[in-house]
């Protein structure tokens, strides 16, 4: 099959791994694969020598609202697959990448559009709360990454989607025979003890709600205690949301420190995005991961963090629950609860005998998922859906 993959984002993270991941893989499997994403970030990603990589660049737009700036990157993700050789396959991983395709299938240019749904998000402007239904809706078939999210896609949307998991690379997060402090050099922190957070200052991954944590924890961690937040801006982030967050740092006499080379005296450092080359050491160089996300399709992070061997801390979502189990392979949070939050990573990050059992279990659970099966299983959807068509 000639197979097209679509994904919005060219960050390191989430659904842009799936896309790379689910290429490569698909190509290993012997078919013809194409992986075309949107540069908004201004940083690439390359799928192997296998896979035929086409980088859409574009940019971010100073004032620009989040549902102008969804339909100004799907109209420039169309406009590029426009001259696109025929495909067997169109996959889109996302709500633009779903947009961009469906506008080719209703001017006759592709005749269908698959797409992979990781979760769906709660907007306030109907027009983006359009686009998310119709990107499902109107597709021709949907694949879920997890059987919560298929329940509600059945109920929420009225779509039947078959439940494809994500994998991960666990021997290549394992990093045997580099150290915590080799790591910590390598990233610019050295030996202060990192709680690590991973996917930008967003109002869905709990970005506030975690430096309150934060800050009630610190006189309890080790002493240089350092909240390290890695990853860019979203797509759908506001200025609004931006201020609260600087407020709220203020309000907690938390110095923040924007980019490398990390201040001695800064309690937050955001470090912007990480290369994906980079990702195993940023695990390697932390010593906790806070994941206090509202929402999630999958948690590919806590995957990578788990086969890493960093000790886990997650809000207790039913997607997490569905792979994990609180006290064994982690620790699960009160979503939003700032308190718990703070006890719990000072368990994690103090709770020596507790830290080397969950870091056991979760490499454990690490090694029941890998990108080969997510492959064969995403293939048999695609075949199951030719044979229909």
């Amino acid at each position: 099959m000639r197979v097209r993959v679509v994904t919005y984002s060219a960050m390191p993270r989430g659904g842009a791994i799936h896309a790379r991941r689910l290429a490569e893989e698909l190509a290993e499997r012997g078919h013809d694969v194409e992986l075309w994403a949107l540069t908004l970030e201004g940083a690439g990603i390359e799928a192997g020598p296998s896979v035929a990589t086409h980088q859409v660049a574009t940019a971010w737009v100073s004032g620009e609202q989040p549902a102008a700036r969804v339909a100004r990157c799907a109209d420039v993700l169309a406009d590029a697959l426009r001259s696109a050789p025929p495909a067997d396959i169109h996959h889109a991983e996302d709500m633009i990448a779903a947009r961009a395709l469906l506008a080719l299938r209703a001017d006759g240019i592709i005749p269908h559009v698959i797409r992979t749904v990781h979760h769906t998000e709660v907007f306030e402007d109907t027009s983006l709360d359009d686009c998310q239904r119709a990107s499902i809706q109107d597709v021709d078939r949907c694949i879920a990454v997890s059987s919560v999210w298929a329940d509600r896609l059945a109920h929420e949307f009225g779509v039947q989607a078959p439940v494809v998991p994500n994998g991960v690379d666990a021997a290549r997060f394992a990093l045997p025979g580099v150290g915590r402090d080799v790591a910590g050099a390598h990233m610019g922190w050295g030996d202060r003890p990192v709680v690590l957070a991973v996917g930008g200052v967003q109002p869905r991954k709990g970005s506030r709600m975690l430096l309150e944590a934060f800050a009630r924890a610190r006189a309890r961690l080790p002493e240089g205690a350092l909240l390290v937040i890695a990853g860019g801006d979203g797509i759908y982030r506001t200025d609004a949301h931006e201020r609260a967050w600087r407020d709220d740092a203020e309000r907690l006499g938390l110095r923040v420190h924007e980019g490398a080379d990390v201040a001695g005296d800064a309690h937050v450092a955001r470090i912007g995005v990480v290369g994906d080359d980079d990702m195993p050491m940023l695990y390697r160089a932390a010593d906790v991961l806070a994941f206090p996300s509202t929402r999630e399709g999958f948690g590919l992070v806590v995957l990578e963090a788990a086969a890493a061997g960093l000790p886990v801390v997650v809000s207790d979502l039913p997607v997490f629950a569905e792979f994990m189990q609180d006290g064994r392979d982690c620790l699960m949070v009160p979503v939003g609860a700032a308190e718990p939050w703070a006890d719990a990573l000072v368990r994690a990050m103090n709770d020596a005998g507790l830290r080397a059992a969950m870091i056991a279990e979760a490499r454990e659970t690490a090694a029941r998922f890998a990108w080969a099966e997510t492959a064969a299983s995403t293939e048999a959807v695609y075949e199951g859906f030719l044979a229909d068509a």
